[in-house]
């Protein structure tokens, strides 16, 4: 099976959701995750949300229906941020 990885960028002042602004497999997915890293960007393997979550188009946001699971990765992102 293929890495999969899904970036998203939320801006509190200017949108309603978070968007997908990055997705991909294989070497675009390794590449996604390179840059993350670079930029001190957290990061959380879950694969059933990315799975979901390639499913919505580049730059769009997240739909209502994928809010629970889009808010508990920023609940699990934010408790990691904060310890450090």
């Amino acid at each position: 099976m293929k890495q999969k990885a899904v970036a998203l960028k939320y801006e509190q002042t200017k949108d309603n959701s978070p968007k997908v602004t990055a997705k991909g497999e294989g070497k675009t997915a390794q590449k996604i995750i390179q840059i993350a890293k670079e930029n001190g960007v957290a990061l959380k393997k879950d694969e059933n949300l990315v799975e979901l979550l390639s499913n919505v188009e580049l730059d769009t946001e997240v739909p209502p229906e994928m809010y629970k699971a889009v808010a508990e990765l920023f609940s699990f992102l934010y408790n990691i941020t904060k310890k450090e």
